[in-house]
């Protein structure tokens, strides 16, 4: 399992870059894996804002449908639009096409995620 150790991790299986006062969220290499190839990815609504945990889009795929969820409390403020036309580029780049940008209530949450070592024990752990 690919596990960039620059990135934060959700148990729920997004990935997580700074970017300035900005989170970047993305969904791992173990999830695309497991979700197969994938349909559709949409429902991300700029402008909501969430708590942690709650739902923030879907990706679709021939086998499931999954939520995606924020990482931390704070306002969908960019959705990528390029993987309305082509959502495979989960399946190929999974740690560069990124799913929604995110500004955080509080940066410091993101303390709460688990590194890559942490990321790689919780899906070990099933």
């Amino acid at each position: 399992m690919n596990l960039p150790s620059e990135l934060k991790y959700a148990k729920t299986h997004e990935w997580i870059r700074a970017d300035g006062d900005l989170l970047v969220v993305g969904i791992t290499d173990h999830a695309q894996d497991q979700l197969g190839d994938l349909v559709y990815v949409g429902d991300f609504k700029v402008g909501a804002r969430l708590q942690a945990g709650q739902t923030a889009g879907v990706v679709e795929s021939v086998k499931a449908a999954s939520d995606i969820y924020a990482p931390v409390a704070g306002e969908i403020v960019a959705f990528n639009e390029d993987l309305s036309a082509s959502p495979e580029q989960l399946n190929q780049e999974p740690y560069t096409a990124w799913i929604f940008k995110l500004r955080p209530d509080n940066m410091a949450d993101t303390a709460g995620l688990l590194d890559a070592a942490g990321y790689q024990a919780s899906v070990d752990a099933g």
